[in-house]
């Protein structure tokens, strides 16, 4: 019996024009593919967005994601509160079985720049309260957690 050697597909051609970029070209990073398009670019989404941060919150508050992935998206004064909350053990688990099932996220917007929202966590028997508020700083507007509070 012969074996013939693997073949690859052929390749795709590229398609003109990217979906952000009008000259065509093709960002190295999916990260860059977006950036700096312009001020007709839509902007995200605050409740799409604080539902997305709510979840990543509750994994660092529980010990399942460390605290450092989020410091990109938090302040100073809001990377303090949220290692103080880890440190204390703000949203211990009861066992390793508990998993931190999250409610609706409640969010209100009281500037077009801030968004402030609260979910309710169950970890076993019990329920807490995390609460943040975000907000678009910087030259580029990009969203950071400035507070943090978990009861």
């Amino acid at each position: 019996m012969t074996t013939h050697p693997a073949t690859r597909p052929p390749r795709r051609p590229r398609t003109v024009g990217g979906a952000c970029d009008p000259a065509g070209r093709h960002p190295r990073h999916p990260r860059t593919a977006c950036a700096g398009v312009g001020a007709g670019a839509p902007t995200a989404d605050p409740r799409a967005l604080a539902s997305r941060f709510a979840h990543q919150l509750v994994e660092v508050l529980t010990g399942a994601r460390p605290s450092g992935q989020l410091m990109r998206h938090t302040s100073l004064d809001g990377y303090g509160q949220l290692a103080s909350l880890v440190r204390t053990g703000a949203l211990r688990r009861g066992g390793a079985a508990d998993r931190p099932r999250l409610g609706p996220v409640h969010d209100r917007s009281p500037s077009p720049d801030a968004v402030e929202a609260c979910v309710r966590v169950d970890l076993g028997r019990r329920h807490h309260m995390v609460a943040f508020r975000l907000e678009q700083r910087g030259p580029a507007g990009q969203w950071q957690c400035t507070a943090v509070e978990a009861r």
